[in-house]
């Protein structure tokens, strides 16, 4: 994430913003592209922790990854192959382009598919190696391929050309790379499976999994369209370069959900194994330590960013006039963020669980909400109103639906989560950031700017993760007079 907000003013710099709607597109592209994996990727993430804890056999967990990779080759194939044909409508019908040239903007569309493509099947592999838990190896591939996407295109850009053609073209080589690299280290992870299992049917294998699987591809079909109706909407209502700027203060707002979300990718298959091995003890005590830790993170993360979000985009962009108009934005997207990133937790629960159909049902009903506040928000007040949507909707879903998931599954959680695990972080990393962005100075050089606000987020950061300790010290000492056995 770093990364990406370090690079983003290179790329505005040298591609012009309506070329820089064109990565914003990318990024839309690619969450829609996963709605095409109904729910297996996560699936099989979940059955490589069961198998791990003895709860799948080794033959019907090897069938089911070949299975699986059988499926997902065909499914990028048509995928990839569809967008393609449809590049030169989609560049000349639907994006409000300027000044771009429609050839130059259809090879980019068709690049990108093909390597959104790419990244899909090795997403596969990243769910087999995140549910062995090799989660040291994972983060070190996805750091360096974020190096090689982010950072190696900048001499490209500089020394063979700033166009779109270029941009893409060099996208779609670090995507092939990506994908050989963590192929090769799956086959590494599983060398029985990869060698000596075979499925002839797919459907046998992963017929046993599917009502899962289906009840997962609904919620994540319907999570990223929660997540992206407002970029699709904005992406035929603006011009390409007005997205372009609305991409950078949702790019900037998805690194609360990123930084937190780090803590679920390592939380969800320890989840699944303890849930498989009957400990409710450790499950209650993990799923409460790991929301404290979200809580101080995401907070830490999103009251940074609202209260110095002009300072942040002046300095980050050099760009103060556009800085008024994306940093209210920001704000709206960094707390509605934060808001997700706790109320993830009831997915996390009911994932481990193998029991989705609360979350469906919330999702939905989540959407039907959503999306009239979307469509009047944006009609009426353009990004701003789809943020403070998008704010809204979340803080409704916290506070109405994830006690009831509690309540079902897991009676008498739900109290104590909120008033002891996500309250008092919440106030304490608000309270001491409130009183340092008072404290701060707000002028100064480009490099004083970032300190006061790095410094802040530490600070706030710190104070939530202080009380996180402290309160878990006391909950532990708690459940110690209760049960001195």
């Amino acid at each position: 994430m770093i990364l990406g907000f370090v690079m983003v003013p290179t790329y505005l710099r040298y591609m012009g913003a309506e070329a820089f709607g064109l990565v914003g597109l990318f990024t839309m592209l690619q969450a829609w592209f996963n709605l095409l994996d109904v729910g297996l990727t996560s699936t099989l993430a979940r059955e490589t922790a069961r198998f791990r804890g003895g709860g799948l056999d080794p033959a019907r967990f090897g069938n089911l990854v070949r299975a699986l990779e059988v499926v997902f080759v065909a499914v990028a194939i048509a995928g990839a192959g569809g967008v393609c044909l449809a590049a030169e409508a989609i560049a000349t019908r639907w994006l409000n382009v300027e000044h771009l040239a429609y050839e130059e903007v259809s090879y980019a569309l068709q690049a990108m598919a093909v390597a959104v493509a790419l990244r899909w099947v090795g997403g596969l592999y990243r769910g087999l190696i995140s549910g062995s838990e090799r989660l040291v190896w994972l983060s070190a591939y996805t750091t360096a391929g974020a190096i090689l996407r982010y950072a190696g295109v900048i001499p490209v850009l500089v020394f063979v050309g700033a166009g779109p053609r270029v941009f893409f073209t060099f996208q779609l080589m670090a995507a092939l790379l990506e994908f050989f690299v963590i192929w090769r280290k799956q086959r590494a992870v599983f060398p029985r499976i990869s060698s000596r299992l075979a499925v002839d049917n797919p459907w046998t294998a992963i017929k046993p999994v599917l009502g899962f699987s289906l009840v997962l591809a609904l919620t994540s079909s319907i999570g990223s369209l929660l997540t992206q109706i407002d970029r699709f909407v904005l992406s035929r209502l603006l011009p390409l370069s007005e997205y372009g700027y609305f991409s950078l203060a949702v790019l900037v707002a998805s690194g609360v959900i990123a930084i937190s979300g780090a803590v679920g990718a390592a939380v969800l298959p320890r989840l699944a194994r303890i849930e498989a091995e009957g400990d409710g003890v450790k499950f209650r005590r993990l799923y409460r330590e790991a929301t404290r830790a979200v809580v101080a993170i995401a907070t830490a993360a999103a009251v940074t960013l609202g209260l110095f979000a002009e300072v942040f985009v002046t300095v980050w962009t050099g760009e103060a006039d556009r800085a008024s108009h994306i940093a209210p934005i920001l704000k709206a997207y960094a707390a509605g963020n934060a808001v997700f990133s706790v109320s993830a937790f009831a997915y996390y629960l009911q994932y481990a669980k193998g029991d989705l159909r609360l979350h469906l049902i919330g999702n939905i009903i989540f959407l039907v909400v959503l999306v009239p506040l979307i469509i009047l928000g944006v009609s009426r007040f353009g990004g701003l109103g789809a943020g403070y949507a998008w704010l809204a909707a979340n803080l409704g879903y916290l506070l109405l639906w994830v006690p009831l998931v509690h309540r079902r599954l897991s009676p008498g959680l739900h109290w104590r989560w909120f008033m002891v695990d996500v309250l008092p972080g919440t106030l304490a990393v608000g309270g001491v950031a409130i009183a340092l962005s008072f404290v701060f100075p707000v002028e100064g050089g480009a490099v004083m700017q970032v300190a006061m606000i790095c410094a802040a987020g530490i600070l706030a950061l710190a104070s939530g993760l202080f009380v996180a300790w402290i309160l878990g010290r006391s909950d532990s000492a708690g459940s110690v007079a209760r049960d001195p056995g």
